[in-house]
């Protein structure tokens, strides 16, 4: 059988349509979407920057427009989403509690995320922080201040935040929404009652099983060495894994343009007919977040796009090339270019602190339109009705002036 050849284009274009970045949404999203979407993705990748918009707030706008962010708290209080690490910290759909359970049992493999000496050092105060939880409910680290007005016990200190988070990691407590974007904890049996570890547990190799489909699935097409980053697996047999998906024609091996060979999933098997006759076209133009699935394998991300990203915001300022949080630019199947951008919230303005393409991008009217109405309607979801450019080529300069006034319905003024 003649191996199937497709473009560099199409290749890209397999993965963005796995990942729900093809196209622009049709009509604004629903409590629904956002869960269908975390679920399409397998992961949402929980960030604390807030420079703009949080980023797994973002990484949803970037697929689902203008949708309100309250709705993915909402879904995690009404238990539809858990929270744990898998890329690292992530949301994830209530029926995958099946795959990481297995780590909640064995913390000590969790590395930095779990401290066994301190969890026995402390063992006395950890039983007695859960028994307040179990009975006086849910908590937050906030809720335990570093001074106390009197007393002498585990109520006066603040090693409370290091006791739920490993508690958290141990599976003991989950979280059941973010207050303020704090975690808000409560003891595991209460959330997930039906949970029999017993009937229901896998053991780790059935699992990580499981999450390299899910891997393979979100990714669309894909190179082997691409599956175990997904979900951070360690020496998981994915060879194994690979011979018995060809074996069942669960994969199909195509031959892409510059990359080689790749693999498809067989989700994906519609997108691969349609990109051999020529079908699937990219057309969404958006901001994506540094954590987001299609950028957070650097390496991925270079050999598929031709994109070099790195996160500077741990960087020393003097020593930036881009910023501190910058964000990639899709447009149109294509990862152009980068901002480094800034959300002035008293303002209610969106700050282009700088704005760089990609060597090889040309300034078209299409590209210009195109990031312009994605910048808007990133500004306009975070509430801002100012957008304001300090750096960006001339070419941008010349079209976009200083910036923009908007309003609600989207129109836009030139200031």
């Amino acid at each position: 059988m003649t191996m199937q050849e497709l473009s560099l284009q199409a290749a890209r274009n397999i993965h963005l349509a796995s990942q729900g970045l093809l196209h622009k949404p049709r009509m604004q999203a629903g409590p629904q979407a956002v869960n269908d979407t975390i679920a399409r993705m397998s992961l949402l990748q929980i960030d604390t920057i807030n420079i703009v918009a949080r980023s797994p707030y973002l990484v949803l706008f970037s697929r689902l427009g203008c949708y309100p962010p309250e709705l993915l708290n909402q879904a995690l209080m009404r238990g539809e989403l858990i929270e744990y690490w898998a890329h690292e910290a992530c949301f994830l759909p209530k029926q995958d509690f099946k795959l990481i359970r297995h780590r909640m049992l064995s913390p000590e493999k969790m590395g930095w995320k779990y401290r066994p000496e301190w969890m026995q050092h402390h063992a006395a105060d950890i039983d007695q922080l859960l028994k307040h939880i179990e009975l006086n409910g849910p908590v937050r680290s906030a809720d335990f201040s570093a001074q106390s007005k009197g007393g002498s016990g585990w109520w006066s200190w603040k090693p409370q935040k290091k006791h739920l988070e490993g508690l958290f990691t141990a599976g003991k407590l989950m979280v059941i929404e973010r207050r303020n974007f704090q975690r808000v904890y409560d003891i595991t049996e209460r959330v997930m009652p039906e949970w029999d570890d017993t009937l229901q547990g896998l053991e780790q190799e059935a699992a990580e099983q499981l999450m390299l489909d899910n891997s393979a699935r979100s990714l669309g097409i894909f190179r082997p060495e691409w599956l175990a980053d997904y979900y951070r697996l360690k020496n998981t047999p994915v060879k194994s894994w690979l011979a018995a998906e060809r074996e069942a024609d669960r994969l199909r091996q195509v031959e892409v343009a510059t990359l080689g060979t790749m693999l498809v999933h067989h989700s994906a098997y519609s997108l691969l007919e349609k990109a051999q006759q020529n079908l699937l076209k990219a057309t969404h133009t958006t901001v994506l977040s540094p954590f987001d699935p299609v950028v957070w394998d650097r390496r991925r991300a270079e050999v598929l796009f031709n994109f070099s990203y790195r996160l500077e915001c741990y960087t020393p300022a003097a020593k930036r090339k881009y910023g501190y949080f910058v964000l990639p630019l899709l447009h149109k199947g294509q990862l152009v270019g980068r901002i480094d951008a800034k959300m002035h919230r008293k303002q209610g303005e969106l700050e282009i602190i700088n704005l760089y393409l990609e060597e090889g991008v040309k300034v078209t009217t299409g590209l210009l339109t195109g990031l312009k109405t994605a910048l808007t309607e990133f500004a306009l979801w975070q509430s801002a009705s100012l957008i304001r450019l300090s750096g960006v080529p001339d070419a941008f300069r010349a079209d976009w002036g200083q910036g923009w006034e908007m309003t609600p319905d989207s129109d836009i003024r030139h200031t």
